[in-house]
């Protein structure tokens, strides 16, 4: 199997790497350009690409890997030719939207990997949606890549338990590597035509959306306390839960839960350091 990988953030570099474990690394991996992180603004690659600069040589060497600001047919077609083609392409967390051009080069042959139980949750936020909501499961799902978001053909997906008081972070990383395990078991059968895709129900399809500053502010006077766990749990570290204290901005870094009544165990004062409660 030859085929190219899109992914940048760590979602897409757990699934990598569990794939490259596997003997079933990429030819090819698109991944977006190194930035400026930090307050020292230090050029940083990311996640994907620091993983397989972490591999050893003999696979390192075998992975090309292209960092496009814009995804552009003409440069898109010349990289595959140099491999002489490939087989299919694999999305997970790429954080571009892939140009229809591109993806008519192979059709039906483009994988995305979604942290939900599609249609349920389609876009750019799902896990922590799902946790906001109260959801106790969710998934991950195998689809062909289309021209709307997360709307294509759904290959397969697994279902997977929310743990209790579970966090964004850890179901971040349960579902990704969720999602390595089902491509690895897959892949083979799609190369080989054995996997029927089936339309989705647009009737069931949820979106979500993008979580500003503002959708973190809890008013621990006001708000329900299994709400405010549940942004707690979600919200966390990014765009990170706080409270307003004597005028003052307060971060709320954890809590906890008891007999309907809230605890806040972590926090971090406007200025200071993060500490106990």
């Amino acid at each position: 199997m030859k085929y190219a990988f899109f992914g940048t953030p760590e979602f897409a570099a757990i699934i990598l790497e569990k794939l490259i474990k596997a003997g079933m690394p990429p030819a090819l991996v698109v991944c977006n350009p190194d930035r400026p992180i930090g307050r020292k603004r230090i050029i940083t690659p990311p996640p994907v690409k620091a993983r397989i600069m972490n591999q050893e040589s003999g696979i390192r060497d075998r992975i090309k890997i292209i960092q496009p600001e814009k995804l552009e047919i003409r440069n898109w077609e010349l990289e595959i030719e140099k491999l002489g083609g490939i087989d299919f392409a694999i999305v997970a967390a790429y954080a571009k939207i892939i140009p229809k051009n591109i993806i008519d080069t192979l059709p039906a042959k483009f994988l995305g990997v979604h942290p939900s139980l599609l249609p349920k949750y389609r876009g750019a936020t799902p896990i922590q949606s799902a946790i906001l909501n109260g959801e106790k499961k969710t998934g991950v799902t195998l689809f062909l890549i289309d021209e709307k978001v997360d709307h294509g053909q759904i290959l397969v997906n697994k279902e997977s338990r929310i743990m209790n008081n579970e966090s964004s972070e850890s179901l971040h990383d349960r579902l990704a590597e969720l999602g390595a395990d089902l491509l690895i078991e897959t892949l083979p059968k799609f190369v080989n035509g054995e996997i029927k895709p089936q339309t989705q129900n647009e009737a069931e399809a949820t979106y979500t959306k993008k979580f500003e500053t503002e959708d973190a502010f809890v008013d621990l006077e006001k708000d329900d306390p299994d709400v405010v766990m549940r942004k707690i749990n979600a919200l966390n570290p990014e765009p990170g839960v706080y409270t307003i204290r004597d005028g003052k901005r307060v971060k709320i870094l954890a809590a906890e839960l008891k007999d309907g009544k809230l605890k806040l165990t972590r926090i971090q004062e406007a200025g200071g350091m993060a500490k106990a409660v």
